[in-house]
């Protein structure tokens, strides 16, 4: 296995991106209802948190626990962490949800107006960033990542 290329900027980025958008999952947990809906939850997941239903927060948790993992995986691709067990598949995993959930607005706004709405779009663009900050990271770094490292 060859070194990993240092400082690989775009995995960096992709962490911070990742675990700032777990942040944000948590800070919406502690936030309550009214972050639920400016976030885009939906008025459902908004009514369960102002009920005291613990679905929203499992969920919510769920998914920062996600994300976060996610970070970690790009921080342990850039030499930053310890490395982690089948880097190479759960980067091109990553980038390809982070892909396919950012441009899928595309292939369903114009049949669904729910998907029509500035949240969609928004979340989309910031989902297809992400999901190429990803991409170019791991293309940049796909030959020091040997699969048997």
């Amino acid at each position: 296995m060859q070194p990993l290329l240092p400082n690989n900027k775009f995995l960096l980025m992709a962490a911070v991106l990742s675990m700032v958008a777990a942040a944000l999952h948590i800070a919406i947990i502690i936030g309550g209802p009214d972050w639920y809906r400016f976030f885009g939850a939906g008025e459902a997941m908004a009514k369960m948190a102002e009920a005291g239903e613990l679905q929203p927060t499992l969920i919510t948790i769920g998914i920062a626990t996600v994300l976060f993992s996610w970070g970690f995986y790009a921080l342990s691709a850039a030499g930053k962490a310890p490395r982690l067990p089948l880097i190479r598949t759960a980067l091109v995993v990553i980038t390809t949800i982070y892909l396919l959930r950012g441009l899928s607005v595309l292939f369903i706004a114009p049949f669904n107006t729910e998907f029509q709405s500035s949240f969609w779009i928004w979340s989309s663009a910031i989902c297809t960033f992400y999901g190429l900050t990803y991409a170019i990271g791991t293309w940049q770094q796909w030959p020091y990542l040997s699969s048997k490292g």
